[in-house]
């Protein structure tokens, strides 16, 4: 097809030209012609509210507002004359004079849009023909919110709030209220914290005056104006795998304001409460400032120079004594792409072992696992921005809007406004539920069971894309003979899930012409987890619904690089790019670059070297920016093997639970102090730009990682986080493609991306899989490991929820976040409270077989008779001392998702400061 032809119109006389689609205003703005307007923002649909923008079109009676109004060919607009600009003069007195124009106490003074208009129409206060009303008109204003301030007399009405919070966010919180002159925004409860909204402040962001501001919760000041920002930095969130972009505003070596980046992939601007008023843990005066070394059971202060040599010395004696097998070393998913890669060189290179491994280990192990066995690539295979163009959404195990906000918002959209299908398999009733066509509510631990009820059900109804099947896999048969027996009603007796809603479910993502499958831990956190990823894979090749656009098998990553980490070779089996360890001709290229023997014998896994560490194989190990006393399962069992060590060394930004028991403790940069990159969820390369500087002596991770190598006897002389990026581009293909230069320049590629020419990857398996063909799998189902029975009746379910992240070291050292959650909680149906004699609020003993912990109940009806939910991010109550460590015998993941455990009333509680 040929280029579409542009749409040529004429503005006030001058000849230009729009694209197909374009309001005049969108056209006007495009070419520098700056028609008024208040309440247009170029992400939400307009509504004329402001009726500034109004223009006259030649055959046309009266008005039209350019904002609502598109552009045709040959249409001849006055944008000004002398009547236009009088009405416009008018409606601007009109807001004036409902407004409180008190701009010297507003911190909005130098950055509102009213205020901008005032001065372009010469309004002030002596030049307005219109008294000022809004003294007379009682309108409530609102400080109650964590984050927020309304200020009433300030709205103007725009509805720019409403718009954004549910055409972006997907979550109509706000709304008008009132009626007539007294009209304003607001909640319809009694206060914003009554309502639902959850703090994202995105209506902050878009509001154009100062009725919605921010509340000051970075730095020592009580206000911030926009003149008092010294500088404003463009950096990757730190928190979980959307990877939002955001502008972080400094004054003083001081974050003092946070945004999102308005024109940036992946997130346009939008961003969660965590992105935007949970960055201050930065600057917490807890940070680790200076190296330490344990002395009688005590740290003490010491110099860098001492530190690395005690290490270094340490960790040669055990490689000398026991051989560097004795050793191992656990990466980091919130360190960059550079530093991952320097982690693993470090232990492969330097010390000599693969015992490498990170938090992949406990979260998707088994997508690596199960995605590169069925399509030949372990990775999310579509975009973020898909989603909201798919027309059936299959959520599963992933409570989207806890985890990834932002995602949830295209998820959201998708329905709202896409007219998608969304199907959410759940055991919880978790928020998507209300947005969902059908909702499948099974037991936990039968994934595989109800997956292959609905693949049954699509073959079943002949919804089988028969041409797909035939052309671009293979071991179908196999698959076919296995589902005979997963009949909807076998299916209902294993899950729960009722027979009709199997064969619904079926319908709906077989009639599928763009299907969409969206998971995470709660499908990949099992012992069974590489099949639940398997059955998973089957329904997308039955289907064909892979390899195009807004269709495939998206896991959502849980950490902000816990992808990056994965590419960079921080797997024990793996080096850069999935580049295998037991493959010769892979080992020599990194033996060569290296300058080194490597070990040709795949290393220990995150739950082999505890293991391993509790049986005396393990003697020294490493850990960079992780704590798994409180992350990983059966953490009581974690404890003792950390203290099993001969030699323990953590490098973190804070003193965690598990640095407590390091012999050395490194003080690492944050991600605001650091230049490097992430890699998200769908695969996207996003720079990390320092913000300011780090605390005390701390350093970045990879200048910490140099240091102790050359200690250790290696020439390392990285002067950037760009030589390493070098390095990696050198060695691994799926990088090649990703420069310095290329991110410098702006682009924000997706891997693979092998050269420097290549626009990147935006969905996978486009003309054929990676493997070849996609791999059906006749996966039978298995059960969980652990089930309840009379002495632990109750299946406990783990997981995360909004306000806080992983084990709690960043979020619960904010000012905001502890605000909306303070403490732990168990999350128990209201029908089994009266059985064991508690109320609401009441605290409870939980035991499993592994241990026991004390926590206040929650009522609610997100879980079910007989469930409960505990999320893992406190120490006072760790989730994890219950947890099974029963590994998946593939991905070697635990199944931290579903164990038994036994509730009693406690009469022991925390104290007010630790709820």
């Amino acid at each position: 097809m040929g280029k579409r032809k542009a749409i040529s119109f004429v503005i006030d006389g001058k000849e230009l030209a729009a694209r197909t689609g374009e309001t005049i205003l969108e056209a006007a703005l495009r070419h520098d012609i700056d028609i008024p307007n208040l309440c247009r923002y170029k992400r939400i649909s307009h509504t004329a509210s402001c009726r500034l923008c109004i223009v006259k079109v030649k055959g046309r009676p009266g008005t039209v507002t350019s904002c609502t109004t598109a552009v045709e060919e040959g249409m001849e607009v006055i944008a000004f004359d002398d009547e236009l600009e009088t009405v416009r003069r008018t409606i601007l007195d009109m807001a004036l004079s409902n407004h409180n124009d008190d701009c010297v106490s507003c911190v909005q003074d130098g950055s509102c849009q009213l205020q901008d208009l005032a001065f372009r129409y010469n309004l002030g206060r002596h030049d307005r023909k219109l008294p000022p009303i809004w003294q007379e008109i009682d309108k409530t204003s609102d400080y109650s919110s964590p984050v927020l301030d309304f200020e009433a007399s300030k709205c103007i009405e725009c509805a720019r709030c409403l718009r954004a919070c549910y055409e972006l966010q997907g979550k109509g919180v706000i709304g008008f209220v009132n009626r007539g002159i007294k009209t304003t925004v607001g909640t319809g409860f009694k206060d914003w914290t009554a309502s639902n909204c959850d703090g994202c402040g995105q209506c902050i962001q878009i509001c154009p005056v100062g009725a919605l501001t921010a509340k000051q919760v970075y730095g020592d000041r009580k206000r911030i104006r926009e003149k008092d920002i010294e500088r404003t930095v463009q950096t990757t969130c730190p928190y979980c795998g959307v990877g939002c972009q955001l502008d972080v505003a400094v004054r003083k070596n001081h974050i003092i304001r946070v945004t999102g980046s308005e024109d940036a992939l992946p997130n346009h601007g939008k961003t969660c409460v965590k992105g935007r008023f949970g960055l201050d843990f930065v600057n917490h005066p807890a940070r680790l400032r200076w190296p330490l070394i344990k002395r009688d059971g005590s740290f003490v202060e010491v110099s860098w120079d001492e530190a690395i040599a005690y290490t270094a010395q340490r960790l040669a004696g055990i490689k000398g004594e026991h051989g560097p097998d004795a050793i191992a070393g656990l990466s980091s998913a919130r360190c960059t792409n550079e530093e991952n890669y320097l982690f693993q060189k470090f232990i492969r290179g330097v010390v000599g072992t693969n015992n490498v491994d990170h938090c992949a280990r406990l979260c998707h192990a088994s997508t690596v696992a199960g995605l590169a066995e069925t399509l030949g690539s372990g990775a999310m295979t579509n975009s973020i921005a898909e989603l909201e163009h798919a027309d059936v959404i299959l959520v599963t195990g992933s409570n989207t809007t806890e985890t990834h906000p932002v995602i949830a918002a295209e998820i959201k959209r998708a329905v709202l406004f896409n007219g998608a299908k969304l199907i959410v398999v759940d055991p919880r009733r978790i928020d998507l539920v209300q947005h969902a066509t059908l909702w499948l509510r099974q037991k936990s631990g039968t994934d595989v069971a109800w997956l292959n009820g609905i693949a049954h059900a699509i073959l079943a109804q002949g919804l089988q894309n028969d041409a797909f099947i035939a052309e671009k896999t293979e071991n179908f048969e196999a698959l076919k003979e296995l589902l005979s027996r997963y009949t909807p009603q076998e299916v209902e007796r294993i899950s729960g899930i009722p027979a009709a809603q199997i064969m619904e479910a079926g319908r709906i993502y077989g009639s599928a012409k763009k299907g969409s499958i969206v998971y995470a831990m709660g499908i990949t956190q099992h012992a069974t987890g590489t099949d639940n990823v398997r059955s998973l894979a089957n329904l997308a090749l039955l289907t064909g619904n892979i390899g195009r656009e807004s269709t495939g098998l998206n896991p959502l990553r849980g950490q902000n690089n816990v992808q990056g980490a994965c590419d960079m070779g921080a797997l024990p089996d793996v080096f850069t790019g999935y580049q295998k360890v037991a493959d010769p001709a892979v080992r020599q290229k990194f033996a060569q670059a290296w300058q080194v023997e490597l070990s040709p014998r795949t290393g220990m896994t995150l739950t082999e070297i505890m293991r391993g560490a509790s049986g005396g194989e393990v003697k020294g190990l490493y850990i960079m920016g992780e704590n798994p006393v409180i992350s990983d399962p059966n953490s009581n069992h974690i404890r003792e093997a950390l203290e099993s060590l001969d030699f323990l060394v953590c490098q973190d930004i804070f003193m965690t639970e598990t640095a407590q028991l390091a012999d050395v403790v490194f003080p690492a940069a944050s991600f605001a102090e650091k230049d490097g990159n992430f890699t998200n969820t769908e695969r996207r390369v996003l720079p990390v730009r320092r913000v300011v500087d780090a605390p005390g002596e701390a350093k970045e991770d990879w200048a910490i990682l140099q240091r102790l190598a050359r200690a250790m006897g290696a020439g390392w002389e990285y002067r950037s986080a760009d030589d390493i990026l070098e390095e990696i581009n050198l060695l691994t293909p799926l990088y090649g493609g990703i420069t310095p230069e290329r991110i410098a320049n702006g682009e924000v590629l997706q891997w693979p991306c092998p050269a420097p020419e290549h626009p990147g990857t935006k969905f996978l398996h486009h003309e054929r899989f990676t493997r070849g063909k996609g791999l059906f799998s006749a996966v039978e189902y298995k059960g969980a490991r652990e089930l309840p029975d009379a002495a632990y009746p109750f299946a406990l379910m783990t997981g995360r929820i909004l306000y806080h992240y992983h084990t709690g070291s960043m979020t619960r050292k904010t000012k905001v976040l502890p605000q909306y959650v303070r403490g732990a909680y168990v999350e128990m149906a209201f029908e089994d409270l009266g059985e064991l004699g508690v109320e609401n609020g009441d605290f409870v003993k939980v035991s499993s077989v592994r241990g026991e912990i004390r926590i206040a109940v929650k009522v609610t009806d997100r879980v079910r008779k007989g469930e409960v939910f505990i999320p893992f991010h406190f120490a006072e109550a760790a989730a994890n001392v219950l947890t099974n460590d029963a590994i998946d015998p593939v991905a070697k993941i635990p199944e931290l998702k579903i164990c038994a455990v036994r509730i009693e009333k406690s009469f022991i509680c925390y104290g007010e400061d630790e709820l």
